[in-house]
């Protein structure tokens, strides 16, 4: 009990910060308005390549032995992938929703 509680002091203020972003992060993404969520969203899944980069280097790093990691690091690229490839499909059909049909 002690020993969490000294974690608990020693990282105040880094779980303040984590307590003040949660608070933020619902405050603003609760007075987005409907229209603008699906956009904001496909253009936060494409941000996450940074996971494919990330799972990439740490593919590298392991041991070619440890095919648990290695595993694990394919299938973050595999599901970052598909985040990403799908946050552009959501974004090319929000696109096409404003554009004028032709006769």
């Amino acid at each position: 009990m002690d020993n969490l509680l000294s974690l608990f002091y020693e990282n105040r203020e880094f779980i303040f910060l984590i307590i003040v972003s949660i608070f933020l992060g619902i405050e603003v993404i609760s007075n987005v308005p409907a229209v603008l969520h699906t956009p904001l969203m496909s253009g936060a899944n494409a941000i996450h390549g940074v996971v494919i980069i990330g799972s990439i280097i740490i593919m590298l790093e392991a041991d070619p032995t440890n095919y648990f990691a290695l595993g694990l690091g394919f299938l973050a690229v595999v599901l970052g992938t598909l985040n990403v490839v799908g946050g552009f499909v959501v974004t090319n059909r929000m696109l096409e929703m404003f554009k004028k049909k032709e006769k």
